[in-house]
């Protein structure tokens, strides 16, 4: 097997932030080469996520405000005893995963009907990364 890695950067201009990066990802993918495999996508920072999902609008609007119900800003975390104010963010993260894994068949990404992958930013307005790993051959 082999691998083949980049990284994408973000430095979004809202707090929390919805970023589809499917044609990057894909992007990165064409640059590797490979034919079959797996693609690791994974958000290196603890307050961020990434995910696959439909990309809809409402959807996203939906995601989001059922995340704030789960992980409400709230001034009252223990986390931020230590000086921050992104408990919540830290939360958001846990519920949405930092990584997913897509399959390569023929040299694109093997989705289902309406599949994206999304970066999802819960502490923005500051540079983060996303590795993408490609494994296969």
């Amino acid at each position: 097997m082999n691998f083949y890695t980049e990284r994408l950067w973000f430095n979004t201009k809202k707090h929390r932030e919805y970023i589809n990066i499917t044609s990057e990802v894909g992007h990165i993918l064409a640059k590797s080469g490979f034919k079959d495999g797996m693609i690791l996508v994974s958000a290196m920072h603890i307050t961020a996520g990434v995910y696959v999902n439909d990309a809809e609008s409402g959807l996203i609007q939906d995601i989001d405000d059922w995340l704030e119900k789960l992980a409400p800003f709230n001034p009252n975390y223990r986390h931020h005893r230590t000086g921050e104010t992104n408990g919540d963010s830290h939360l958001k993260s846990l519920l949405i995963h930092h990584e997913v894994i897509v399959p390569i068949t023929d040299g694109k990404l093997d989705f289902g009907p309406w599949q994206q992958i999304y970066y999802a930013e819960f502490d923005g307005q500051r540079k983060k990364s996303v590795l993408v790993k490609v494994m296969g051959e």
